[in-house]
């Protein structure tokens, strides 16, 4: 047992001298990325695609599980698009909060109308399964679940409203910034109308399995694979949503490059770009769905820098900063006539969220830590908003991923 795991040990670190790119002479395949997905109030309920930054086909079943925890901010606020052309056209000449479009019924003033509130501590489940199917071929087999809840101590620490609001008054962002200790802290509200009529609600201690993904990736072999050290991999993407807000059927493709550059004295550099787009309720499962958004799809361009240091029992601990740019979830032009009304006199910012940020690019900073060896990794990130859309405003994940036999 001594000879093969000095075995191993003396394989990996001659797998880093040469920057060999063969699994068998590592214990890391490419950049260590756990589900980093954000606990959107919108996105829970949908299949999003998660960034894949590995170099090639785990030589292993492998398992992992993963949970995160979001706390999800937005005041009361309402809408309304007006449908006249020329009524649009008229709104559009205003800034948005000076906008006085006035809606008495629908036939004088047809419109759209929808109203949202959320405050909850969301926290995600995740079970997922890579299984590879040859060398060129790998299934990924996911399953995702969520628990609404007031995100009281000791349970959400470091995301719960507590937390945030005494960072907020003794560090930054001032006095209740956003209203939460207006509105009260430690509480679940989450409710939205859609401009169809059909409402999303969710009270404390809810629990739904929100869907089932099956993601398929391919990873070429190129010549650059040895030469650049520059690996490529492409993936198809099918989810099932299960919830009974949204049972639906979405379909993506994403692609992936991942530079890998050897250093000296056991260090290595990780740099990953990728982009995917996913088109949200292909199929609906039912007649009426909630509306989650008028985008029919969703895109997004993720990059990643990691460095990871080996040590000499063949172990690795690796630091990963990773940027993220969602498309926004309605379309863009609504943003040009619509009106919004909230309770902007009783909090000092933000009371626009709710809405406003449908209409926005969401993008996230993630920083992770992962230790690893050849019998498991692990996972820490914090997740920052630091344009402070409050979709997640802060949100942190622990993953553990285990290496199966075959």
């Amino acid at each position: 047992m001594f000879k093969n795991g000095l075995l191993l040990v003396l394989s990996f670190c001659w797998g880093i001298l040469t920057a060999q790119q063969n699994d068998s002479l590592s214990i890391k395949n490419g950049i260590e990325k756990p589900s980093i997905l954000s606990t959107h109030h919108f996105g829970i309920f949908s299949n999003r695609i998660n960034t894949n930054f590995k170099v090639s086909v785990p030589k292993k079943p492998t398992m992992s599980l993963s949970s995160a925890s979001g706390n999800n901010f937005q005041p009361y606020v309402q809408i309304y698009i007006p449908q006249d052309p020329a009524v649009q056209q008229a709104q559009s000449k205003f800034i948005w909060y000076q906008r006085d479009f006035h809606f008495v019924d629908q036939e004088t003033t047809p419109a759209d109308y929808m109203n949202i509130v959320i405050d909850a501590v969301i926290k995600e489940f995740r079970w997922a399964l890579e299984i590879p199917l040859s060398e060129k071929h790998e299934l990924n087999v996911s399953l995702r679940s969520y628990l609404i809840t007031k995100g009281k101590h000791p349970f959400s620490f470091i995301t719960g409203d507590e937390s945030l609001e005494w960072f907020h008054s003794n560090i930054a962002g001032g006095e209740d910034p956003y209203g939460r200790r207006y509105y009260g802290l430690n509480q679940v509200n989450f409710k939205y109308l859609d401009r169809h009529g059909n409402t999303l609600q969710l009270h404390n201690n809810d629990f739904f399995l929100s869907g089932i993904e099956l993601n398929h990736y391919y990873y070429p072999s190129l010549s650059i694979n040895k030469s650049q050290h520059l690996f490529f991999n492409f993936g198809s993407h099918l989810g099932i949503n299960t919830s009974r807000f949204n049972p639906s059927l979405d379909l993506g493709i994403s692609a992936n490059a991942i530079k890998k550059v050897p250093l000296q004295n056991h260090y290595q550099l990780l740099v990953g770009v990728g982009t995917n787009v996913l088109r949200k309720n292909l199929i609906n499962f039912k007649k009426e769905v909630v509306d989650l958004g008028n985008n029919p799809y969703l895109a997004t361009v993720e990059s990643e820098i990691e460095v990871t240091k080996f040590t000499k029992k063949g172990h690795y601990n690796a630091l990963g900063v990773n940027y993220q740019i969602q498309s926004r979830y309605n379309k863009l032009k609504e943003a040009d006539y619509y009106r919004l009304i909230g309770k902007w006199q009783e909090i000092n910012g933000g009371w626009q969220h709710g809405f406003e940020t449908l209409y926005k690019a969401l993008s996230f900073w993630t920083f992770v830590y992962t230790y690893g060896r050849p019998q498991y990794s692990l996972s820490l990130y914090f997740k920052e908003d630091f344009l402070v859309n409050n979709a997640p405003d802060f949100q942190t994940g622990i993953s553990l991923k285990l290496p199966l036999s075959n």
